[in-house]
């Protein structure tokens, strides 16, 4: 059974920066495309951050130049490094990946990032 497990979130001021971590297991298949996502209360899910199988990354504008997403191929792991947080940073972040020749879609259980002003 795939299993995506985050971790690294937290509380953190304004300014500051928060590393979260996205752990795939239990696939027999390649893992194609990695995502962050996040949801902010009242608020549509929102596409962070999308790195491919081959290291491709694309942000979205309001991360672009702040975020910087990576992947270790070995350990089946997608990072998120946050630098410069702003309180709208605030969000439950989830990983996502998509999976083997179907490309399945997969996600983590959400991890909470709250940024004080």
């Amino acid at each position: 059974q795939v299993q995506l497990v985050e971790s690294g979130g937290g509380l953190v001021q304004a300014g500051g920066s928060l590393r979260l971590s996205c752990a795939a297991s239990g696939s027999r298949f390649n893992i194609n495309d990695m995502r962050w996502y996040r949801q902010a209360p009242g608020e549509q899910r929102e596409l962070v951050a999308g790195i491919t199988s081959s290291g491709i990354t694309n942000y979205s504008d309001s991360v672009k130049g702040r975020f910087t997403i990576s992947r270790d191929y070995a350990k089946n792991t997608v990072y998120l490094q946050m630098d410069s947080l702003k309180p709208e940073d605030t969000a439950v972040y989830t990983c996502n990946a998509d999976i083997g020749f179907k490309r399945l879609w997969y996600w983590g259980q959400g991890t909470q990032v709250t940024v004080s002003s």
